[in-house]
């Protein structure tokens, strides 16, 4: 039988945007409290207004993942003003658009910053509440982080990484109460494509055309609920063509020579 997320408390990082809003929408509307992360105070603030307009419960925290000691107050600060943390979506992330030799270091750090150790800080500080709770640890991945696609060196690393740390969580926690779920959107029409950093870590401002069925935000906060509700460990959305990670795992010469080309285009 599906959990039920009726007055329990999701917290989201990168949650006023794209696949993080409609999470908060989507959990807020089966009765959880949300707690909303995010960089952007003034849209942090549109977006309590918006889910406590629907009668959602919900409590905005301006901090940056990537910031160690931020994220420690946050996390304290939400278990004081909710009591406990059943869920954490580590929904913020970055990426990038250039080719391996003209990408700056800076750029491979930056995007592990955001993407591998801001998953990392948020699990971490809410891992006590998590364990109180049997609660479950939510985090986004990519086609990227199972297929390597050009372009997309240091943005690959880091999801790479994610299933690293959170697959060795897993088992960890496996008998203590707390799921972890991975979750692998296709490509998905949000705003993380325009702010993709070149480089030398500035904005690209070429436009870029989604490959292959793209998905929208609300269509994935949708699976990411029912497959929550299942407990779910690892989550590949139904726009992520399956022959594409069959290939990736068993067949990654074809795959390399020819599908990689097709997906990751600049």
């Amino acid at each position: 039988m599906p959990h039920s997320f009726k007055n329990k408390t999701v917290v989201i990082t990168g949650a006023c945007a794209g696949i993080g809003r409609a999470l908060s929408q989507r959990f807020g509307m089966a009765g959880a409290r949300i707690a909303l992360i995010d960089l952007n105070r003034e849209q942090i603030a549109t977006c309590v207004d918006h889910l406590e307009s629907r009668g959602i419960q919900a409590r905005g925290y301006v901090c940056d993942v990537s910031d160690q000691k931020g994220i420690h107050e946050t996390i304290n600060r939400i278990v004081e003003d909710f009591q406990h943390i059943d869920v954490l979506i580590n929904n913020a992330g970055i990426t990038h658009r250039s080719l391996f030799e003209d990408t700056d270091a800076e750029v491979h750090h930056r995007l592990m910053a955001v993407n591998y150790f801001g998953a990392l800080y948020c699990t971490r500080e809410a891992l006590p509440a998590l364990l109180s709770s049997h609660g479950l640890v939510i985090t986004m991945s990519s086609m990227s982080g199972f297929a390597p696609l050009r372009f997309r060196s240091a943005y690959s690393a880091s999801k790479h990484a994610l299933h690293g740390l959170f697959n060795c969580l897993r088992v960890e926690l496996m008998d203590r109460g707390v799921g972890v779920m991975m979750v692998c959107p296709g490509f998905t029409a949000t705003d993380i494509y325009k702010n993709a950093l070149r480089g030398d870590g500035g904005i690209v401002k070429k436009p870029f055309t989604l490959s292959g069925k793209t998905a929208f935000p609300a269509d994935v906060a949708e699976e990411i609920f029912v497959g929550a509700g299942k407990r779910k460990r690892l989550l590949l959305l139904s726009n992520v063509d399956w022959r594409a990670r069959l290939f990736a795992r068993f067949f990654p010469v074809f795959f390399e020579r020819y599908i990689a080309h097709r997906i990751g285009g600049m």
